[in-house]
């Protein structure tokens, strides 16, 4: 069983900068692709940025030269950095992530999610 827990949420002001952080934990034997995703109320879920095990990534065009995507492999740690934020950057920021349990089976694991709220 793998668990993904978030932290760094909060309220900023327009303008503004915060880091999320999510660590995976457990019988993890490898991880492919980690993601953040958010979702705010009345909207879908929408992929926001992607980093895969070699290091390249991806992101969405309504944060490119805004967010930055990084990992820690030897921590199983993966970051987003935010800058610039924007009032419509507010929702619950989720991360994910893709891999291999001891054993060799795959899993796909959903952080609780964590708030991020810009407002002035």
């Amino acid at each position: 069983q793998v668990q993904l827990v978030e932290s760094g949420g909060g309220l900023v002001q327009p303008g503004g900068s915060l880091r999320l952080s999510c660590s995976a934990s457990g019988s993890i034997f490898s991880i492919g692709a980690m993601d953040w995703y958010r979702q705010a109320p009345g909207n879908q879920r929408e992929l926001v940025a992607t980093i895969r095990s070699g290091g390249t990534t991806n992101y969405a065009d309504s944060v490119k030269g805004r967010f930055t995507i990084s990992r820690d492999n030897a921590k199983n740690t993966v970051y987003l950095q935010m800058n610039g934020l924007e009032p419509e950057d507010t929702a619950v920021y989720y991360c994910n992530a893709l891999g291999l349990v001891t054993g060799g089976s795959r899993f796909s694991a959903w952080g609780q999610g964590t708030q991020v709220t810009v407002s002035s």
